[in-house]
């Protein structure tokens, strides 16, 4: 893995110095952003629209937070071409009490952990060459199918968590297919990754049951299909694939390590992550499929109408293992209608979504050649089979997939960072709600932003609660960019969760941003 990556930069240098030389005399272009960000609330974290969908930044009941960025743009006009950028955030945030276990005493202990002081948030290099896009390092992903402004979150990559850190090559945006005269185009990308979260997962377990999984890979890829986007319906279908893979697993119990497992990061493992199969170092690996694998079917209808307004309706489908993509977990997954008014105005954009993750094919599994090595129970010619229960954003030697405790796919299934007990994994996965966005301008210089989210949740498949719980949580934004200094944005929100999923908070934040440019 060292010499590709060795490879890539090596490919990527070439790249960036091709694209400078025959513009030498040109000037580059440097974007810039600093700003401080206050919170404040009535619980040990943030309400949760002030805490979602904000790339794992903010979280605590208090903070206050500094973060700076430069970044170069890539010219995506240009045959070869290249960007560059760095953002850091730190600061104080206050501390929530995790329970640990103490084996010397044989009590649990109250462990307090706050986020860092500082941190990378992004730091990247990238270039292209025609249509071929590599980038090396830390950089947000967005596969660009949900408004991220206004949707409750991708089921696979919401930009919910901090980004991970690797190397991944792909198409820039969407590309025309040949020989479909512009009617089809494509767009995907592949990368691998390590999130880097083995101390957030040592410093916030309870050390006592279950298990923790420590100095895993992380890969992801989607692949798009969209129609022309010139034409007045358009129509998009793709999938996106993530897999945690490889890492060392440690299962206690009362307090005892029962076993630990280093799972192999080598040439098989990594293509595995691509192309799911069995192998590896566990018994679960070798009889199933090697690593954590969750992903999505994602399709969509737009439709433009001749005022320049946009109606787009879309359906995500989140998959587990074979059953899902299969389609066999019924009607689980993000139902969405999104409009775009195309124009100034006190309505932009509204989003309406309904998510339920209810079905998770069915509530058992169970496969009898699992226990026997035969398809065939008893010598009969009818098969057995039940593969439900799919656990979603779980899994059986990895922690949960999340990006230190916040959920990399729909923080509407309770981020794991909420677990004061020390338990790392999903607990509220089985759920049923609905969100509502809302933004557009009151004027030149304000606009604002309205969210709102109810759940129900029932628990895990293995784990379900005696008795529901619900979650209502709203926000309202307000964003003021004055004419008098271009480049200042001050934002304001006020927030609110009821329910006991969450319990009653409320909080609020303020945040001043100067962006600005120049050029050496």
């Amino acid at each position: 893995m060292i010499s590709l990556y060795r490879y890539l930069l090596g490919l990527l240098a070439a790249i960036i110095v091709g694209s400078a030389l025959p513009c030498a005399a040109d000037s580059i272009a440097v974007n810039y952003s600093v700003g401080i960000t206050i919170n404040t609330g009535g619980k040990e974290f943030a309400p949760y629209h002030i805490a979602s969908n904000r790339r794992g930044t903010v979280t605590q009941q208090h903070s206050a937070l500094m973060s700076a960025a430069l970044w170069h743009e890539m010219d995506t006009t240009k045959r070869l071409s290249w960007g560059a950028g760095i953002e850091a955030w730190g600061g104080y945030a206050s501390s929530a009490n995790y329970l640990r276990y103490d084996p010397a005493s044989d009590v649990m202990n109250v462990n307090s952990q706050h986020p860092a002081r500082l941190w990378m948030q992004q730091l990247w290099i990238e270039g292209k060459h025609r249509g071929v896009l590599l980038t090396l390092g830390q950089k947000d992903i967005d596969p660009g199918f949900v408004n991220r402004n206004l949707s409750s979150g991708d089921l696979v990559m919401s930009g919910n968590a901090r980004a991970p850190f690797g190397a991944k090559i792909g198409f820039v945006n969407y590309q025309n297919i040949p020989f479909t005269h512009g009617w089809v185009q494509i767009k995907g990308e592949i990368g691998y990754y390590r999130l880097g979260d083995s101390k957030w997962l040592k410093n916030h377990y309870n050390y006592y049951n279950n298990f923790i999984t420590t100095n895993y890979w992380f890969n992801y890829k989607n692949l798009y299909l969209r129609t022309n986007p010139s034409k007045q319906l358009v129509l998009t279908f793709g999938m996106q694939a993530a897999c945690q893979f490889a890492g060392t697993v440690t299962y206690y119990k009362n307090g005892q390590v029962m076993q630990e497992t280093k799972m192999k990061a080598n040439a098989k493992a990594f293509w595995h992550a691509f192309i799911p199969g069995n192998g590896g170092e566990n018994l679960g690996d070798k009889k199933y499929v090697e690593g954590n694998h969750v992903g999505s079917w994602d399709i969509a209808l737009e439709y433009k109408l001749r005022s320049g307004q946009t109606l787009r309706c879309y359906y995500q489908s989140l998959l587990e293992d074979g059953s899902g993509v299969g389609k066999f977990n019924g009607f689980d997954g993000l139902w969405g209608i999104e409009y775009r008014s195309g124009n100034h105005g006190v309505v932009t954009g509204t989003v309406a979504e309904f998510l339920t993750l209810m079905n998770q094919s069915g509530p058992l599994h169970f496969a009898y050649k699992d226990f026997t090595d035969t398809d065939h129970p008893h010598g009969s010619e009818i098969g057995f089979a039940a593969t439900g229960s799919d656990d979603y954003y779980n899994n059986y030697c990895y922690d949960g997939y999340h990006n230190r405790g916040m959920s990399i796919g729909s923080p509407m299934a309770k981020s794991p960072i909420y677990n004061t007990d020390g338990y790392l994994r999903f607990t509220d996965n089985r759920l049923r709600g609905f969100h509502l966005g809302l933004m557009g301008e009151l004027g030149s210089q304000v606009s604002y932003r309205a969210l709102l989210s109810w759940r129900k949740s029932f628990g895990t498949p293995f784990i379900p609660r005696l008795t529901p719980l619900t979650a209502t949580s709203m926000m309202l934004e307000a964003t003021y960019t004055p004419k008098w200094l271009r480049g200042l944005e001050i934002k304001a929100q006020l927030a609110h969760d009821h329910g006991t999923l969450y319990g009653d908070n409320t909080g609020a934040l303020i945040s001043i941003f100067y962006n600005g440019n120049f050029s050496f």
